[in-house]
């Protein structure tokens, strides 16, 4: 007996002293740092922030555009998933799935493309500029972030319902119908109640992400006071000074996160409502005009969701200048450049993201294992502690662990090793969420029938347990490759000379209007995000993108 407990209390103990060094620690220096005075413990801070018009100005602006894409991604998701679910149409499994693969595409490239096509010197304004005299309203601003933010996160919403409506007890639909109600008072009045935690839950999360939004928001929203950008600029203006500003507007975004989290398990506990699986109504063969409708606005959606992709092909090869690109002309420039002269940032990203994803679905597996499967009270502290990630922005993150690993023997601020720590913690809840999806359908006599036949707990799991796990670790690991890949908005906070990523290196291009080499950058970095994948799901037979 003493043989089969200390292995899993060593290693809980091991996993929960790293998510306290790399996770807890960070954000309590923070939180301490949001408190500091000039004598001490004081809140000049906060009162800074309270007396600061822009500062406040910045909080509203954030509330806003949290709920105007929340509102705009729902009215998106929303309908495109209850077609899905209740109706068979042409095309109807491409356009179910598609929408998924737009996960991949780092938000960076897809505000990127939408510039390419309607921003100052886009085709699309510049064909109408120059063919009909029609000037399009700038893209900056409220507007082009509100557009581009819900093409990007609508997919939360319509993965989270379409899972609640496939498991929908069709009867109550029967019954309201039975009662005199039409259909669509049925959709309004009884479907959408129901599932309304689900569609609020994944609302949330919606939310949650454009608070912390540092790529569209810096992009398109620089002029526009938002917390995500003053947090960054004054990570900024107070290197190498007192981090107070920096560390206060980071304790503000948590704790609006924090509040919205709060009042959303609040309502979903309240508002849940069981039901007998496997009774969802069948779908409904529509006819063909019917069909064509249906297919038409779901490829609507899609297709502007993969616009960017096209987009960014297509100009990666285009002969620009500055912010001009030619369309119509060809070019390898930017592509050889990107490929020889510039190839710094491929290789380092190919580097952090290699060693990340090694490291973080290591742990995946092992935590996984240990929350699951070996409960007590140390692996359900580890597991708040691994999801802890999940409720504070990238640029937070970022900040926390340059604060607390700046100076004295743990100085890892500006090296490659920070890099690598900052992708392992920011991906950690995912890869371990993913790792453990298989766990719970494995039963215990399995690991049981090994040890009594007297193999060691230890060789036990990782002969028995992780091959059986294969599946969801494959996952994981595709998942937390793509992701790392497409970081931005810590690592371009804890990153030093020579160790710049892509998503850096397309960020700074378009941030100095060099369009054509930004589109080089970014088409290379989807292909090293694509091809993987897709080679992962073809031979390791992967169901990444299943939505049934």
């Amino acid at each position: 007996m003493r043989q089969r407990i200390l292995p899993w209390g060593a290693l809980t103990t091991l996993c929960i002293a790293i998510n306290a060094l790399f996770v807890l620690f960070p954000l309590l220096t923070l939180g301490g740092n949001s408190f500091s005075g000039a004598d001490g413990l004081g809140f000049d801070g906060l009162a800074r922030f309270l007396a600061t018009p822009d500062y406040l100005q910045g909080l509203r602006n954030t509330v806003v555009l949290g709920v105007a894409v929340t509102v705009a991604a729902t009215l998106v998701g929303v309908p495109f998933a209850y077609i899905v679910a209740r109706y068979d149409f042409p095309l109807k499994n491409f356009v179910a799935l598609l929408p998924v693969a737009t996960i991949i595409i780092p938000e960076v490239i897809t505000c990127q493309s939408w510039l390419l096509v309607l921003g100052n010197n886009g085709f699309v304004t510049k064909a109408l500029r120059d063919s009909a005299g029609i000037e399009l309203p700038s893209f900056y601003g409220w507007g082009g972030m509100i557009f581009v933010m819900t093409l990007v996160y609508y997919t939360y919403i319509y993965l989270g319902t379409l899972a609640a409506l496939r498991g929908f007890d069709g009867q109550l639909e029967e019954a309201s119908r039975s009662l005199g109600r039409t259909p669509v008072e049925t959709v309004f009045r009884v479907v959408i109640p129901t599932v309304a935690p689900a569609i609020l839950v994944n609302a949330m999360v919606v939310f949650t992400l454009v608070v912390g939004n540092f790529a569209v928001s810096i992009i398109l929203g620089n002029r526009i006071p938002l917390l995500s950008i003053q947090t960054y600029n004054a990570f900024v203006n107070e290197m190498g000074g007192s981090p107070v500003m920096q560390s206060t507007l980071s304790l503000v975004m948590i704790t609006l996160v924090a509040i919205v989290l709060f009042v959303q398990k609040r309502f979903v506990e309240r508002r849940l409502v069981q039901m007998a699986q496997g009774r969802a109504p069948a779908a409904v063969r529509v006819a063909s005009w019917q069909g064509m409708a249906f297919a038409g606005l779901v490829l609507v959606v899609v297709l502007l969701s993969f616009l960017p992709l096209v987009t960014v092909f297509v100009a990666a090869f285009t002969e620009s200048r500055g912010p001009l690109v030619r369309w119509g002309t060809f070019s390898l420039a930017g592509i050889e450049r990107a490929l020889t002269a510039g190839v710094d940032p491929i290789l380092n990203s190919l580097k952090f993201a290699s060693v990340a994803t090694a490291v973080g679905i290591a742990f995946a597996v092992v935590a996984s294992y240990l929350i699951v499967k070996k409960r007590s009270a140390a692996t359900q502290a580890l597991d708040y502690l691994v999801v802890l990630p999940l409720t504070i922005s990238g640029t937070v993150l970022g900040i926390a662990l340059v604060q607390a690993f700046n100076s004295g023997s743990m100085a890892l601020t500006g090296t490659a090793l920070i890099m690598i720590v900052t992708y392992v913690v920011r991906r950690m809840p995912f890869s371990i969420r993913s790792a453990a999806s298989s766990l719970y359908n494995i039963p215990d006599s399995l690991e049981e029938a090994s040890i009594s036949l007297g193999v060691p707990p230890l060789k036990t799991f990782i002969k028995v347990i992780v091959p059986v796990m294969w599946a969801s670790v494959a996952s994981a690991f595709v998942l937390m490759w793509a992701s790392t890949l497409s970081e931005l908005s810590a690592s371009i906070v804890v990153y030093g000379g020579g160790l710049e990523t892509l998503p850096i290196a397309i960020f700074r291009q378009v941030d100095s209007g060099r369009m054509g080499p930004a589109s080089a950058y970014a088409a290379v970095l989807v292909v090293l995000i694509v091809v993987p994948i897709a080679l992962s799901v073809k031979l390791l037979r992967i169901r990444l993108f299943a939505t049934k």
